[in-house]
């Protein structure tokens, strides 16, 4: 997910629209795929290799935005006669469709991910597979890698299994609809499942020291001429949701270094300066951080749908700088192998669709449950994986901070000389006249340059728009 997504919705165009092709161009995004990958794909669409269990009988439900129709995953959510509990969950079976070295894998280690544009997607892979034969579509057969988590009566993994297998699931659900169902009590047994799961999950996720954001989506819509930007908090079960895939990955990260052959993702521990000036931040949002309480106890207690709360989870990815892909061979775990807001060690399986190391890692986990090797391709691969996803998410980084800065100066277009209420939030320590603001209304985090001023750190502060031009000037503030 990108650190602050964005979207444009309604009728909003030029300049923005303009402004974001613009974009593209400049970066060089492919607007469609070479016609032998779009040969290829649609051959593979066509002839999947299918596996040979059978388990189509199982009800499994997607939970996905209403829009998407590239859906990685599906579940399946029961109790076990123990009292425990046991996760199926499906995973797209890209490999099924993807040959090794062929022109649809080459295009995919191009790409490396979907990359997410407020107006749209550049996918990974072409749309006839990834939106379609190798999506797990409601009421179609498709091959998965399919997960069978058993959980105790605390939510505690007590046993995993990964095989192939096809699967067909039942329904396409979106996550209002799901906390719809489960808080008026018309929930099926399967999905209620979702929400008493997920709390276990998360107590285990505080009692590890572990920590997850739910960081707001920010929305841009056009009315009568002029934009309006506004913070969209996530729902409760988007939390309990992401906590399905969570399992998931720290199941597969100990299956991988069980095996002694994996790719682990790791994130090290925030140093003490960044957890400092996240501090400050708090601190000029409003956001009460006592010094006895822990950065994740305080991120627990903001509220995503507090507008300053919301600015200050976008601050606190900044912790989230530094994490990576390691490797490790002949059994040879890496240290430190721990994901530090995991807090355990964990990697990417869950969404070959749109993240390529996600379908090396699959085949891993599956290799290591059948007590195989595994396959050339995939050891071939490893090595290289790290670089590749680092260039990807470089690439991906970059276009969302100037899709950002395109949204926020089609915001603030037309305005310039305006005033404005504002937040100090960050201060340059070797230039102390420039900075970051945030903007009380509307939803903006801009920079600021004070020329001799120095600018007062986490303290309020009246602004004026000095620059908004989108594509050609990001939104500059100066102190009015």
């Amino acid at each position: 997910m990108p650190r602050r997504p964005i979207r444009v919705t309604g009728a909003a165009e030029a300049p923005l629209r303009a402004a974001l092709r613009a974009l593209r161009t400049e970066l060089q995004i492919p607007e469609t795929f070479p016609p032998a990958v779009l040969a290829e794909a649609e051959a593979a669409a066509k002839a999947p290799r299918l596996p040979a269990h059978d388990a189509t009988d199982i009800p499994f439900f997607t939970i996905d935005p209403p829009t998407s129709t590239d859906l990685d995953q599906a579940m399946h959510l029961a109790r076990r006669a123990d009292g425990g509990y046991r996760v199926h969950y499906a995973i797209a079976d890209v490999a099924a469709f993807v040959r090794p070295g062929g022109a649809v894998d080459a295009e995919a280690h191009r790409r490396v991910l979907t990359l997410y544009f407020p107006d749209g997607k550049v996918p990974l892979h072409p749309p006839v597979l990834s939106e379609g034969a190798a999506s797990l579509l409601p009421g179609e057969p498709r091959p998965a890698l399919l997960w069978r988590i058993d959980l105790d009566a605390d939510g505690r993994r007590v046993a995993t299994d990964v095989r192939r297998a096809l699967v067909r699931s039942r329904a396409k659900l979106d996550y209002a609809g799901v906390q719809r169902q489960i808080d008026s009590g018309t929930a099926p047994e399967p999905l209620a499942l979702l929400k008493d799961i997920g709390l276990l999950r998360e107590a285990l996720e505080t009692e590890r020291g572990g920590i997850s954001l739910s960081v707001p989506e920010q929305e841009i819509v056009e009315l009568d001429g002029s934009y309006s930007l506004a913070y969209r908090a996530p729902l409760p079960a988007d939390g309990w949701n992401a906590q399905i895939s969570l399992l998931t990955g720290m199941a597969a990260a100990d299956l991988m270094t069980a095996a002694g052959t994996g790719i682990l993702r790791t994130l090290p521990t925030a140093p003490d300066g960044a957890v400092a000036r996240l501090r400050r931040s708090a601190h000029a949002l409003g956001v009460d951080w006592p010094h006895h309480v822990s950065y994740a106890d305080v991120v627990r207690s903001v509220d995503p749908t507090n507008p300053r709360h919301a600015a200050f989870l976008q601050e606190c990815t900044t912790l989230l700088r530094g994490a990576g892909y390691t490797v490790f061979t002949d059994g040879g775990v890496p240290s430190p192998a721990v994901h530090a807001a995991v807090a355990d060690e964990y990697t990417h399986c869950t969404a070959p669709l749109r993240r390529l190391v996600d379908r090396y890692a699959g085949e891993l986990c599956v290799a290591a449950v059948a007590g195989e090797e595994p396959p050339a391709w995939v050891r071939e691969a490893l090595d290289s994986l790290p670089r590749e996803m680092a260039e990807g998410s470089r690439r991906a980084n970059n276009i969302e901070r100037e899709s950002v800065d395109i949204v926020e100066a089609a915001l603030l277009r037309g305005r310039i000389g305006e005033t404005f209420d504002a937040y100090v939030i960050d201060v340059k320590e070797r230039e102390p006249a420039v900075g970051t603001v945030h903007l009380d209304e509307p939803a903006v985090v801009a920079r600021i340059e004070g020329g001799d001023v120095r600018l007062p750190l986490g303290e309020w502060l009246r602004v004026r728009l000095t620059q908004a031009d989108p594509g050609r000037a990001k939104a500059l503030f100066a102190p009015a």
